[in-house]
């Protein structure tokens, strides 16, 4: 992912010059051209890419050829691996691929910031997939199936995910739930809390009656369309107000700031209301360019109640462009200062002063000034109405997965704890064998780590081989005549055994006894 990478176009060739290449304006594909990609252009053996690139470019009047190469160094590497006679067969191109977080930010966007969609992940399991990706891999790839897993888990685990559709969908599956999925809804907390909020005998009604619990289900699911047709074009509209502003209080990504709501209610964080004061202070021209990006999101929205909503953010901007802002103040101050600088007494001179101090701290809002709190305010009242947290939905449970730590246990690898589970206890994976002895059926290394963990930090590999033959030999007894070969073969799987365990970290050769090796592990895992 962070690869810059060489884009190469074979085109073509004339028949007259074969070296000849046209140049990127001139080429005329009748169909679309056939890509191939080459993820590591360094690993590739250079003989083999010299004969592909001949070999395909006397294919090239049958259909275009376009090639990717990756490239990890420099562009320079291509004139390197391959002769003039092979490089002019390509028209060569470069372009800079996009970093992780780019990509990450564009998937965000396409899958979870969107009504199109009806799936939705909470805010804690956004959490675990963008550490993962942070602190891990920043793998997009691995983004999309950790995202694809909370798919598969939420569909698999949920009852009610049978409601988690398009919205006209949605009102023909509530018409088929059975009783017991009924009773499913009825323990839904945030549908609790909804019944609770119900007079008396409206709750009597919901929580006995299946038809009319059917006709609340379905207006409550348009409910929750409809509060995702609002959340992200004000969600959009709030980043672009606070992504600009210095330290960023409230983010620099969109999926920080989509987080923050999720978690709890935006606005009673401290760092909105350090964001609002900042936004308060912001020039003409910046709140300009910042309301037209507003006034771009809301044009692409299909929600009727935001429609009142883009009509006052056009006539801000209408406004603020015709405004000219009086400089009365300023010129108070310089015939002030040009007062000042003319011949007085004592006595005029600090009366002068005292009137300067006066207007100063009486000050008085210029109609910029007052036209920039009311579209602040504004925006502040958009985001109390529309970006309440999902929590607060009800019904929020069908459509928004939050089993972040099911999804942690799948995605985070624990080697440590799985290496002791498969050393300590083969019968979990193996099936065979006894759960808590000895046994001589084990593998050989699950053998000796369980006799390694009886010792202390030296360990005697004499006392460890006596050990490690007695439980192998304890299945059944050894022929007398066979004994030596038997014991030989017992010394090599055990010296296989031990260069196993030095090979995961578990022991090292020490310098203190020859016959002894350093145990490198403490504790069961």
């Amino acid at each position: 992912n962070l690869k810059k990478q060489t884009y190469i176009y074979m085109y073509k060739t004339d028949t007259e010059s074969p070296c000849k290449k046209r140049t990127f304006s001139s080429r005329h594909w009748e169909s679309p051209p056939v890509v191939i990609i080459f993820k590591d252009m360094e690993s590739f053996t250079t003989k083999v890419l010299q004969d592909f690139i001949i070999m395909s470019s006397h294919c090239i009047c049958e259909f275009p050829l376009v090639l990717i190469f990756g490239i990890a160094t420099s562009p320079m590497v291509i004139h390197k691996l391959l002769p003039h006679s092979v490089s002019s067969l390509l028209c060569i191109e470069l372009f800079q691929s996009l970093s992780s977080k780019e990509h990450l930010t564009k998937v965000i966007d396409k899958l979870l910031l969107t009504s199109q969609f009806p799936f939705k992940i909470s805010e804690k399991v956004l959490q675990v997939l963008t550490n993962i990706f942070l602190y891990h891999d920043f793998s997009v790839h691995n983004f999309v199936k950790g995202f694809q897993l909370s798919l598969l888990e939420h569909f698999y685990s949920h009852p009610l995910s049978v409601l988690c559709c398009e919205v006209q969908e949605s009102e023909k599956r509530v018409q088929l739930l059975s009783h017991n999925q009924f009773e499913n809804i009825r323990r839904l907390p945030s549908f609790r809390r909804f019944v609770e909020s119900q007079e008396v005998e409206k709750q009597a009604a919901l929580l006995t009656d299946d038809k009319c619990l059917k006709e609340t289900a379905q207006a409550l699911l348009k409910d929750l369309y409809r509060y995702h047709e609002h959340y992200f074009p004000i969600l959009r509209c709030l980043h672009a107000f606070t992504s600009s502003l210095p330290k960023y209080p409230l983010g620099k990504q969109i999926r920080e700031l989509h987080c923050a709501c999720l978690e709890r209610s935006v606005w009673e964080r401290e760092e909105y209301e350090s964001a609002m004061q900042l936004v308060r202070m912001l020039a003409k021209d910046e709140l300009v360019a910042i309301l037209e990006k507003c006034v771009g999101i809301l044009i692409c929205s299909s929600a009727e109640c935001l429609r009142k909503a883009l009509e006052k953010l056009e006539r801000y901007v209408h406004l603020l462009n015709n405004l000219e802002e009086a400089n009365g103040d300023q010129e108070k101050s310089i015939s002030s200062l040009e007062e000042l600088q003319k011949k007085t007494d004592l006595y005029h001179l600090q009366k002068t002063l005292l009137e300067m101090k006066e207007s100063r701290r009486v000050k008085k809002l210029t109609t910029f000034e007052m036209l920039r709190f009311e579209i602040v305010d504004f925006i502040d009242g958009l985001v109390r109405n529309y970006l309440a947290p999902a929590e607060m939905q009800t019904l929020h449970e069908v459509m928004y997965f939050s089993a972040a730590n099911t999804l942690r246990e799948h995605l985070n690898a624990t080697p440590r704890a799985a290496l002791h589970t498969a050393l300590n206890n083969p019968y979990f994976y193996l099936k065979v064998g006894n759960k808590k002895s000895i046994s001589g059926a084990a593998p050989d290394i699950c053998i000796a780590y369980k006799l390694h963990l009886e010792c202390g930090r030296l360990i005697n590999l004499v006392d460890w081989l006596e050990a490690f033959s007695t439980v192998v030999t304890a299945a059944g007894n050894t022929d007398s005549t066979v004994k030596n070969q038997t014991d030989d073969i017992i010394h090599a799987r055990f010296i296989r055994a031990v260069s196993e365990l030095e090979f995961l970290g578990f022991i090292k050769p020490t310098k203190q006894k020859t016959d002894h090796v350093a145990r490198l592990t403490w504790g069961s895992c």
